[in-house]
């Protein structure tokens, strides 16, 4: 494709997915450095390169050169054919994860015991919403915190500094969506 620019569509591909140039080079086992001048232009990756890149995206080859065009617009899918997008203590699967031109991020989640996330402040505009279903989940807003239990929900501004923490000996469960879309 005549005038198509790499660097940018990464970049766009990788704030849209909520990542830092950070982390999608723990992810993927490259370094920062070479992601950035990616970013930049000033490189071209090797065609297995970006496939590793857009795996951690879950974005394929094909969707990545679509020109923004969707592939498709509807879509259901089987709980075992949901892509698991982080494992650890935060584990998670990402719904709709085919769509590059998505504008919710949706999330069937789970938080093993111990699990502790902190996030200062988002890049993204917009609310994320929650509810558990299963467990109990610590959810921390700026100074107040708030025990979820199964059934509970949550619904706040995606830039608001947030914890979530499982202090609990069972995972906690649940489902989430955000708006994907950066400042």
């Amino acid at each position: 494709m005549i005038g198509m620019n790499i660097g940018d569509r990464l970049k766009q591909r990788r704030r849209a997915a909520g990542f830092s140039q950070r982390e999608l080079a723990r992810r993927s086992g490259m370094t920062n450095g070479f992601i950035s001048q990616i970013e930049k232009n000033q490189v071209s990756p090797s065609v297995a390169s970006l496939k590793k890149l857009l795996n951690e995206l879950s974005t394929s080859l094909t969707d990545f050169f679509a020109d923004g065009q969707a592939i498709q617009t509807t879509f259901y899918s089987r709980n075992h054919e949901l892509p698991v997008v982080a494992q650890g203590s935060f584990h998670y699967q990402q719904i709709g994860y085919f769509r590059t031109d998505r504008a919710i991020d949706m999330r069937c989640e789970r938080l093993k015991s111990g699990a502790d996330r902190r996030i200062a402040q988002s890049s993204f505009v917009g609310e994320v919403c929650a509810v558990v279903l299963k467990g109990q989940l610590e959810l921390t807003l700026d100074d107040e915190v708030i025990i979820l239990d199964a059934g509970d929900s949550y619904y706040f501004d995606r830039a608001q500094a947030h914890r979530f923490r499982n202090l609990n000996d069972d995972d906690c469960e649940l489902i989430s969506a955000a708006l994907t879309r950066p400042i």
